[in-house]
């Protein structure tokens, strides 16, 4: 077994023993220890491969991820339009993420140097098969860097189809991304119920995006 080969073993070993403990014990009780004994590797051996805790948990926790973009693409085949695509896309974001706060603030807030494409790419490399069954469009979402990125690359379609215009495409995605990541914290804080913060996001969503549209739109809700 050649040196790479024997990287991404003990990388796999390690991220799929922090899934089993994510699961287990819940993402708040990990440890390095516990990963390590689990993983069947001396806790300084983690170092050689990960840059801390939440680097591991970030892997770990992407495994949750896969439940979102399995039943993605077929939340989204009654979708007629762009517009349907992007409010449906972030509907399904918002019930995983509303539903598991803590698994959801790990992947897409975590506390890492480098940029997060950096380690869902590295993931991915891990595991292709999670990727599939995915069109184009959503692969691309999926591997890009933050939500804000992911966002915009819907829009870009809305635009495509004429219901927004070019300057205020970026603005409509940060006003979409404060009203998600304020709902988000209530809901890490215990300050929402899951009910409240599904039907309170998807209507400032349809209010704030009534603002912005050229072209008529029917709201699916």
């Amino acid at each position: 077994m050649n040196k790479e080969m024997q990287r991404n073993r003990v990388m796999s070993d390690f991220i799929n023993a922090t899934n089993k403990l994510i699961r287990k014990d819940g993402i708040e009780n990990i440890s390095l220890r516990k990963v390590a004994n689990l993983a069947g590797y001396n806790s300084a051996t983690l170092y050689n491969y990960f840059e801390n805790l939440d680097h591991l948990i970030f892997f770990g926790a992407m495994k949750y991820l896969n439940k979102y973009t399995r039943s993605l693409s077929n939340y989204l085949k009654e979708s007629e339009n762009s517009m349907d695509r992007f409010l449906k896309v972030w509907e399904h974001f918002c019930n995983y993420a509303y539903s598991e706060p803590q698994i959801y603030n790990a992947i897409f807030f975590p506390n890492l140097n480098k940029e997060i494409s950096h380690y869902m790419n590295k993931y991915y490399e891990f595991f292709p098969e999670e990727l599939k069954d995915n069109n184009i469009i959503i692969q691309k979402m999926l591997i890009t860097s933050n939500l804000d990125d992911r966002s915009m690359i819907l829009l870009e379609n809305c635009l495509s189809e004429g219901y927004l215009e070019a300057k205020d495409t970026p603005i409509l995605n940060d006003i979409i991304l404060i009203i998600f990541e304020g709902m988000f914290n209530r809901i890490l804080n215990d300050k929402i119920t899951y009910k409240d913060a599904m039907e309170n996001t998807m209507n400032y969503f349809k209010l704030t995006i009534k603002n912005f549209l050229v072209k008529d739109y029917d709201f699916y809700f």
